[in-house]
């Protein structure tokens, strides 16, 4: 990610991924849409509406879609070092949101700017050396009290590990169990944390999947995702 890898993946991005995960069943819309679904059930439980959303590694934009159904009157920025991964996002969603370039270091907001920050599987792409670098500055843009949805493949799941490895982006990515994530967003700072484990049924079981809910803490769904609010000042 420091380097913009993607720019060589991003005109065929859609096309790899569907490739990659096609024992689930789904296309990469299905798991565009159930992660904002996710991030708006909470929010809404927590009685939050988000002003100004980040979308840390958005790449071509697959989130923007549900993300602004979700959130219809919230600015959305989409933060990637790949240009042209934001020049295709700005094609498809012309005027939905601001793309900003990225150094893969500073992210170019004042501190205390947004009330949600989403990350969906980016942390895997990038060294673990710079993770607590990249989560304390993710909290330094955050507003006291708000949300991070960090959404990553669970490296416990044969099906996770099948699509990674068929998958021509995913050839030098490091998965991330989610203890180990907990704990480097921990020392970034995040002290208030929840791990959620999701997709547990390919589509051919979809009708299980209202079974989901009571296997939230059970560490086998394809993927998962970790909610962490920033501490007040």
């Amino acid at each position: 990610m420091l380097e913009a890898e993607f720019d060589k993946f991003a005109k065929e991005y859609d096309q790899e991924h569907a490739a990659s995960i096609r024992l689930s069943g789904e296309a990469p819309a299905f798991f565009a849409r159930y992660k904002i679904d996710d991030v708006a059930r909470v929010l809404r439980q927590r009685g939050d509406k988000p002003l100004r959303i980040l979308d840390f590694g958005a790449g071509v934009g697959n989130s923007l879609g549900p993300m602004r159904e979700a959130f219809p009157s919230s600015e959305i920025v989409l933060l990637d070092p790949s240009s042209q991964s934001l020049d295709i996002a700005r094609t498809r969603f012309p005027g939905q949101a601001h793309c900003q370039p990225f150094d893969g270091r500073t992210i170019p907001y004042d501190g205390n700017h947004f009330d949600l920050v989403f990350t969906a599987c980016v942390f895997h792409h990038i060294p673990a050396e710079f993770h607590v670098g990249l989560l304390t500055e993710i909290a330094r843009v955050m507003k006291p009290g708000g949300s991070f949805f960090l959404f990553e493949h669970n490296p416990w799941n044969p099906l996770t590990l099948n699509a990674v490895r068929n998958c021509s982006f995913d050839e030098n990515a490091v998965l991330i169990n989610a203890a180990q994530m907990k704990s480097r967003m921990r020392k970034a700072g995040f002290l208030n944390t929840k791990i959620v484990y999701r997709i547990f049924f390919p589509r051919f079981l979809a009708k299980l999947r209202p079974l989901e809910r009571y296997l939230a803490s059970v560490p086998m769904g394809a993927q998962y995702f970790v909610h962490a609010v920033k501490p007040d000042l």
